[in-house]
């Protein structure tokens, strides 16, 4: 009896024994973790918000990087006078890489999209924008320096018209006119084609050949013919033919630097190989050329018929987006010796002539609106005093009316047709009465 309970005793001891060993085994039961409070979900949405702001503020200082790396390249180019085609530096490039690699990886993908993405953007404005600050320069300056050779073609159209009135009498009592009221009007238009080319021997100098071919056609009508007020008589005079050629040399003197413009200086000369206004014959062609005088030139002239000698020079700065430009000149006409300059068919009469100094300014603003097209506005003006001329032997005399002073406002508008052509329109309206009432332009300038 004694053995028995206790082998019960020894069997209830191991069978608690081996119990508390599976519940060792299994894992003791642990304490609920404790409900999570509104301070720490705060803490965590502010962790986040923060994470957030530092991947937006990174691929924003890597946007920034990238678009001032393509402003330095532009400004490097044009400063060294070639053409960027905006490569991404190696520098920059490994710097990012490196920059990436230290970040995240879900953050270094997100904004390493987002920089190449605003890469491509900006190194399209800016090429673009070079384009057509290009197109504003070129035409501004008359000049190409980044461009081997450039062929132009222009057509300009300018049109002219004067009224005059004429009194040929005296006034009777102070208020009474007594003779002949006559009222002379000229309406005058001429279209010029110039073969333009331009080339550059080195990034300051380029040389420039001008040859135009001009078509005038003047109208001329005169009013009170015959004492008749309402009798007018009209005819018209033309003439076609090769104008001045010229030939002219630009140096770059200055490169545009932060204190100072770019500036060109121009050396050029006019060739008299159009027909000169001189000696050309002035017939009457009035109705009743008995008793009345209505003279009209035979031909129109397509050139000055002196050699010419021009000095100026160009002033162009950019302020983005804004590009501001001016121009000064002079020009000098050499004397020169004519078989005829009298205009009546029934006298010959050989001398000299001697055309008034020219002097010229200007200045404009443009903007540069894409990669495209530009817009420009300028005002220009030219002065003279009065020329000369001389029968052999005899002295000088002036011509009345020959001064001038010549005021245009100018509108222009570019558009790069393609990588190699560029349209561009100039509208001119003259403010004075010696220019021209308006002036309209088309240029085409291919770049090879």
């Amino acid at each position: 009896m004694r053995k028995t309970i206790l082998a019960t005793a020894v069997a209830c001891s191991l069978i608690g024994f081996f119990g508390s060993l599976s519940v060792f085994a299994e894992g003791a039961p642990t304490a609920p973790a404790p409900p999570a409070t509104a301070q720490d979900q705060a803490d965590v949405q502010e962790l986040v918000r923060q994470l957030q702001m530092l991947k937006v503020n990174y691929a924003q200082e890597v946007r920034k990087l990238r678009a001032l790396d393509m402003q330095v390249q532009a400004l490097q180019a044009r400063l060294t006078g070639k053409t960027s085609t905006n490569p991404i530096p190696a520098e920059v490039a490994s710097a990012e890489a490196t920059s990436g690699a230290a970040s995240t990886a879900n953050a270094g993908s997100v904004e390493s999209s987002q920089a190449a993405s605003t890469t491509q953007s900006v190194q399209a404005s800016t090429s673009a924008q070079t384009r057509s600050v290009q197109d504003v320069l070129e035409q501004q300056q008359n000049a190409v320096f980044n461009r081997k050779f450039t062929f132009e073609n222009d057509v300009t159209y300018n049109h002219y018209d004067r009224a005059e009135l004429t009194l040929n009498g005296f006034l009777a009592l102070n208020s009474i006119f007594l003779g002949n009221i006559a009222l002379d009007r000229v309406n005058s238009n001429s279209l010029t084609y110039d073969m333009i080319g331009r080339y550059a021997i080195t990034p300051r100098l380029s040389a420039n050949l001008d040859i135009p071919y001009v078509g005038r056609s003047t109208d001329y009508q005169q009013g009170g013919a015959g004492g008749s007020a309402a009798a007018i008589d009209e005819h018209t005079s033309t003439g076609k033919g090769l104008g001045d050629v010229n030939f002219s040399v630009n140096y770059k003197i200055l490169t545009e630097a932060p204190g100072r413009p770019d500036t060109v200086l121009t050396l050029g000369v006019t060739a008299p190989t159009g027909r000169a206004p001189y000696g050309i014959k002035w017939v009457n062609v009035a109705a009743n050329s008995q008793y009345e005088q209505f003279a009209v030139p035979t031909r129109q002239p397509t050139g000055n018929g002196l050699w010419q000698a021009t000095l100026g020079s160009s002033f162009v700065k950019t302020m983005d987006p804004a590009i501001v430009f001016g121009n000064v000149g002079y020009i000098h006409s050499f004397e020169r010796n004519f078989k005829d300059i009298d205009t009546d068919p029934q006298i010959s009469t050989p001398g000299s002539v001697r055309l008034a100094d020219v002097f010229y300014f200007g200045a404009g603003l443009a903007f540069a609106f894409n990669e495209r097209s530009s817009l420009s506005m300028s005002f220009s003006d030219r002065i003279n005093g009065k020329d000369s001329l001389r029968a052999s032997g005899g002295p000088w005399t002036k011509i009345i009316g020959s001064q001038a002073n010549a005021a245009t406002l100018n509108f222009g508008f570019t558009y790069a047709l393609n990588p190699h052509t560029t349209f561009v329109t100039v509208l001119g309206m003259g403010m004075t009465p010696d220019a021209p009432n308006f002036t309209l332009t088309f240029k085409v300038p291919y770049m090879f």
